[in-house]
């Protein structure tokens, strides 16, 4: 037994820091691509768009698409890339070389402006790592491979949005869906280490800049007002993804995503928001730099957007398009009652409410979804009751509402 921990003790380290590794390769990858599209060399993606050529706009996302839908049918013409979270709770193999290209690409994909989350490409490089670097520990017990793998991919997402509590939550709740004190001491161990490591890239600092805010408990019934629409645009948007998803192995991967690149590229013309994981729409939302029509429109768009990159054969995290969903999702619930009922409420606050709610019920994960939204924009701590509210009452409602489904059914 004290064997058996040692082993697990020493991988727990590995992991952690080549984790911590993939999510600052990735990030600086992704930043590179980012910059080479969109020509710009400080700020923000969202500064880069606004700052580009109407020209580059929109051929820049064409041609990060056409490239890497001819890596894509390359790669799957030779080999399998399997779901990574099914890959680890099968306790299948994650090899380097395909998992790592399959990573590339998705950097290539969502630096040159594709609607799709940045998060997966560090989860895959991790857990490949990962799986690599414990190899040599031929004592450890299929279970310990399982949870050392989940704790390497929610390490890789804690490292590239400087979140360790969201990526550890994320490896022992939506990865291995456990309580279990060894995953989550485990999980914790990985994230903070390679945090630390990924703070080279993130510099220590929330994702998103947290506007000053003035404490009310209103916040939080207005949050829970949010819930039924949240529950909706959740299951629309698990919905439209589940649809769209294909990936195709043909030629037309080129030529489809290329596409799909090129109407992203179009649409940023008028609103440079929409290229991106959806970091620009969180940033925007955050700033009150929204209006009404521009939430409701981009409330369509991203998701509609995102659906068609899937359709069109790509890969990508789905974790931020959502999150940038409820965003824009909670700034028309806001904005509406502001302007109908002259009212005064914190956008920013119920902006984020609205991505912890939805996020809560893609992921069925409500603590983990208030943890993270928290995380990103470290705003004051009373407000992850705000977040709480939020992502408990979407969720509690899809709860009843299959509840009701079931005994519906049966009757």
């Amino acid at each position: 037994m004290a064997r058996r921990n040692l082993d697990f003790v020493t991988a727990l380290l590995i992991v952690g820091l080549l984790a911590g590794v993939a999510g600052l390769s990735t990030s600086l990858a992704l930043r590179f691509v980012e910059h080479l599209t969109y020509h710009y060399s400080f700020g923000s993606l969202l500064s880069g768009v606004r700052g580009s050529s109407r020209f580059r706009r929109a051929v820049g996302p064409m041609v990060g698409g056409a490239l890497a839908g001819l890596g894509w049918w390359m790669l799957r013409s030779r080999t399998d890339v399997r779901p990574l979270i099914q890959a680890i709770v099968d306790r299948d193999r994650i090899p380097l070389l395909p998992f790592g290209i399959d990573a590339l690409l998705q950097v290539v994909l969502v630096g040159s402006g594709a609607s799709l989350g940045r998060e997966g490409a560090p989860r895959q490089f991790a857990a490949a790592l990962a799986d690599l670097g414990i190899g040599w520990l031929k004592r450890l017990p299929p279970r310990d491979r399982e949870i050392l793998l989940a704790c390497a991919a929610g390490a890789g997402l804690g490292a590239v949005y400087a979140v360790p509590v969201g990526g550890a939550l994320f490896s022992a709740r939506i990865v291995l869906k456990t309580w279990h004190p060894r995953a989550v001491g485990a999980a914790l161990v990985t994230s903070s280490v390679a945090v630390a490591i990924g703070s080279a890239a993130t510099h220590d600092k929330p994702t998103l800049a947290w506007p000053t805010a003035a404490s009310s408990p209103l916040l939080a019934a207005h949050a829970l007002a949010l819930a039924p629409l949240t529950l909706v645009v959740g299951l629309g948007f698990n919905r439209l993804m589940a649809l769209a998803s294909n990936p195709m192995r043909s030629w037309v991967l080129v030529p489809a995503i290329a596409a799909a690149g090129l109407l992203i590229g179009i649409c940023s013309q008028w609103w440079p928001e929409l290229p991106g994981n959806g970091k620009s729409i969180l940033t925007v939302s955050l700033t009150s730099g929204m209006t009404l029509t521009a939430a409701a429109v981009i409330l369509v768009l991203k998701p509609a957007l995102t659906a068609l990159f899937l359709r069109a054969g790509a890969a990508g995290g789905m974790l931020t398009p959502s999150l940038a969903t409820g965003a824009a999702t909670g700034s028309v619930f806001v904005l509406t009652v502001n302007t109908l009922a002259g009212a005064d409420i914190h956008v920013p606050a119920i902006s984020l409410a609205g991505a912890a709610g939805v996020l809560a019920v893609t992921q069925r994960a409500p603590l983990w979804a208030a943890v993270f939204v928290w995380e990103l924009a470290a705003p004051p701590l009373w407000l992850l009751a705000v977040f709480l509210a939020a992502a408990a009452g979407s969720h509690g409602l899809r709860v009843l509402t299959e509840r009701h489904r079931v005994i519906a059914a049966a009757a």
